[in-house]
């Protein structure tokens, strides 16, 4: 089974807008899961921590996690979230394949 990663913008202007991006996060692994993958979803991991411990624990323990991880895939806003960018970058560095695409993604990567 394919470990994959959820990239994308948690931080936001106000209570609503974390919602959102978490409520995209979701629907993303939630598919990821029914098509066979195990998912990451940081989005709702540590929600509920915001505020406990400094934002960098988190974004240097999720960078250790995708780390393991056969592949990424980025959802909307990730392009305006300096946490994703710098997960992409990660991916880059450490030769993980990312998708920006769920369908490409699943189509890749389904054994």
């Amino acid at each position: 089974m394919k470990l994959i990663y959820i990239i994308g913008p948690f931080r936001a202007e106000n209570v609503w807008l974390i919602e959102q991006n978490i409520r995209r996060a979701e629907e993303a692994a939630l598919k990821l899961w029914k098509n066979g993958f195990a998912v990451i979803c940081p989005h709702t991991n540590t929600h509920f921590f915001a505020g406990s411990i400094p934002d960098e624990n988190f974004l240097t323990g999720y960078l250790e996690i995708l780390k393991r991880c056969d592949a990424a895939l980025c959802i909307e806003g990730y392009t305006t979230s300096i946490g994703s960018c710098n997960e992409i970058n990660f991916c880059k560095d450490k030769k993980i394949d990312y998708y920006t695409e769920i369908e490409s993604l699943i189509y890749d990567l389904t054994e």
